[in-house]
């Protein structure tokens, strides 16, 4: 309940990819990488492997083939026109050492009737190719560039299209929406931070009424950040204020913004003040700010520089909303000691509440809240649990109910006993 870290699952119920679901999309990255690589090798290896060939006129074809010099030679019918043909092969030649190479040739336009034709085909050195060489050739040319594109379009176009978590969505905003009508968590659900409660209360009337603060010409405040040990109840109190306003709830983690390539975090910032202003009212919640908005001036540069940059760009999307947006924005931290003072200052980050550990009597609360539902013994006392508790946080006291919950299901009981709850709080 108190919990201010977000579950293992996502905001759908559907669990988060693991580190471990990054082996099958490496291993698919290397097998298509394979693939690409075979294919531009046997290309190049037969361009290579192809001798160049010498052109030849049809008076030089014909003196060779007269002197027995034409080692294999094909009539490729089909050419230009019904008498030009090219004739391609190889041809004996004899250096100044005596020694004889094949020389690969092609006479690309002879005029063969067809006496000559049927006198060359009489030659068992000679024969007759397919037509259409022209047309072979072409396609054998281009085939490279057409499997390169086609492997290129499949793995970086599709892939982003399907995940939509490639290099064209590095900028955009990892916010979880939990729409208006989803979000049924109330002040009901919060117990033990009354204080903080009341002063967070104003907060819900601007949201449901804004016109009766603008007609005085009052100014709710933009920015509102919680101080308090974790598991205290911070992001709970701010779904609260969401849930009871009726209005949308933005959450995300300050860690969330900054990534290894400079601007990314920038462009996120600027992408969910967007998507809020269009789902207005709605109240943005910013766990560990800390993350993103420590004190500027101390890095070295790297990733110093891309916190600095998505700093800078909270600081101007917070400048730009108004009170007509019916915007607000909620930061939770534990180090208020080492923010920036330029979000502390008076337009922005100008509302502080503490929202610290609960005493005996909020314990008692929060122990209560979370036993609903759950069969405890008639003899279960809580006000006894809550004095022996002493700095529990509320998630503490959740995760002592489930231990209690646990142990009393492990030894085949029907209901919690003050014997399970004692000995939770040794396990937590």
């Amino acid at each position: 309940m108190f919990d201010d870290k977000s579950n293992a699952n996502s905001p759908n119920g559907a669990p988060k990819k693991s580190p471990g679901n990054f082996k099958p999309q490496m291993f698919t990255m290397l097998a298509w990488a394979a693939i690409i690589g075979v294919t531009v090798t046997v290309f190049m290896m037969k361009n290579r492997y192809t001798a160049p060939a010498m052109n030849l006129t049809q008076a030089d074809f014909f003196s060779k083939f007269e002197s027995n010099q034409i080692a294999s030679a094909t009539i490729n019918l089909g050419g230009q026109t019904s008498q030009l043909t090219p004739i391609t092969g190889k041809f004996f030649k004899t250096d100044k050492d005596g020694k004889t190479t094949e020389v690969a040739f092609v006479a690309p336009n002879v005029f063969l009737t067809q006496k000559m034709l049927d006198q060359l085909l009489v030659s068992n050195k000679v024969e007759a190719g397919a037509p259409n060489v022209m047309l072979t050739q072409l396609i054998w040319g281009i085939a490279p560039f057409l499997i390169l594109g086609v492997l290129f379009w499949f793995f970086f176009i599709r892939q982003i299209k399907m995940a939509g978590k490639g290099a064209l969505s590095f900028g955009k905003s990892k916010a979880r929406i939990l729409a208006k009508d989803r979000n049924k968590t109330t002040f009901k659900d919060v117990a033990g931070v009354e204080e903080a409660m009341e002063e967070v209360s104003e907060l819900v009337e601007f949201l449901k009424d804004p016109k009766r603060f603008q007609r005085l010409g009052g100014r709710i405040p933009k920015g509102v950040l919680m101080i308090g040990p974790p598991g205290t109840g911070k992001t709970l109190l701010a779904k609260a204020i969401a849930g009871e306003a009726d209005a949308a709830f933005f959450s995300i983690s300050g860690s969330d913004f900054v990534e290894m390539f400079v601007g990314v975090g920038a462009s996120r910032v600027r992408d969910m003040f967007e998507q809020a202003r269009k789902t207005t009212p709605c109240l943005i919640f910013i766990d560990e700010i800390d993350a993103v908005g420590r004190s500027r001036g101390h890095g070295l540069g790297g990733g110093n520089d891309e916190r600095e940059q998505t700093l800078n760009a909270l600081l101007v999307e917070m400048d730009g909303f108004e009170m007509k947006d019916n915007i607000i924005l909620i930061a939770a931290t534990n180090r208020p000691d080492i923010l920036d003072p330029a979000l502390l200052r008076p337009g922005r980050f100008d509302r502080q509440i503490v929202v610290d550990r609960p005493d005996r009597n909020g314990r008692r609360k929060i122990l209560e809240v979370h036993s609903k539902g759950k069969p405890l013994a008639p003899s279960i006392d809580l006000d006894s649990l809550a004095a022996g508790t002493p700095g529990f946080t509320g998630a503490d006291l959740r995760n002592l109910i489930n231990e209690a919950a646990l142990l009393a299901a492990r030894r085949g009981k029907k209901v919690i006993e003050q014997e399970e709850l004692e000995e939770g709080i040794m396990r937590v």
